[in-house]
């Protein structure tokens, strides 16, 4: 009786495991830890949330490869990696209130909800954070609140922030985000008008920001609502 009862159990916990279960786990120790992702509570946050329900049907079987991958708009859901370096570098608390400008897909604001108080996330195109909400609302991410708007203006209603994220690179740091971000509190941003921006943290300490360069990426500009470049 108690083989059996193991047998039974091994088979249900196996059920519980969604079709993508081996490729997260594969992602987490090839792409992730392999490369410097160290904090064990990011590395959770990625084996818990399914990447491939923030991808289009056509890219589904390339949800966990190291790769950015196109959304609609003309947008892209960013290389795991880049998510989880951005992610690491905020260094965040569970009392933490995050903004991210850029909803995108929305893959990077599930991935933050797991790791703090709550995520607020503006995005430009309607359709994507149309989409985006209705994945936040179907994984019952209850933590994440979302806005259609210009993100090189912020959220100022919400602030002050313990942490900002911005997924598209203007040319320059908006002042107006570094005025929406506590004391103490970290930014990380990619700045630069050409095919290759460079990733800056900055923190505020003392009303003053320091700003490092820590990383060469390439992401997707910062537009304003006629579509121009910032």
């Amino acid at each position: 009786m108690l083989l059996i009862f193991a047998m039974i159990t091994v088979v249900e916990c196996s059920s519980q495991k969604d079709a993508f279960f081996y490729d997260r786990e594969k992602m987490v120790e090839l792409q992730l830890k392999n490369r410097g992702i160290n904090n064990e509570s990011v590395l959770a946050a990625f084996r818990q949330v399914p990447r491939h329900e923030f991808v289009l049907p056509d890219y589904l079987k390339y949800a966990y490869t190291d790769n950015p991958l196109p959304i609609n708009e003309g947008q892209t859901i960013s290389q795991p990696y880049i998510v989880a370096f951005m992610t690491q570098v905020l260094d965040l608390r569970k009392s933490d209130r995050v903004l991210e400008i850029g909803t995108g897909s929305g893959y990077q604001a599930a991935i933050l909800s797991q790791l703090c108080d709550s995520v607020f996330t503006i995005e430009l195109f309607e359709s994507l954070n149309t989409s985006a909400t209705a994945i936040f609302r179907k994984l019952n991410y209850n933590n994440i609140y979302t806005k259609v708007g210009d993100g090189y203006l912020g959220w100022p209603e919400k602030a002050p922030f313990d942490a900002i994220i911005v997924t598209c690179s203007p040319s320059h740091v908006p002042e107006v985000l570094t005025t929406q971000l506590a004391e103490g509190g970290k930014m990380v941003i990619p700045v630069g008008g050409g095919g290759i921006q460079e990733l800056v943290l900055l923190q505020k300490k003392n009303g003053k920001i320091r700003k490092k360069d820590i990383l060469p990426v390439r992401f997707v500009p910062m537009l304003n609502d006629s579509g121009k470049k910032y």
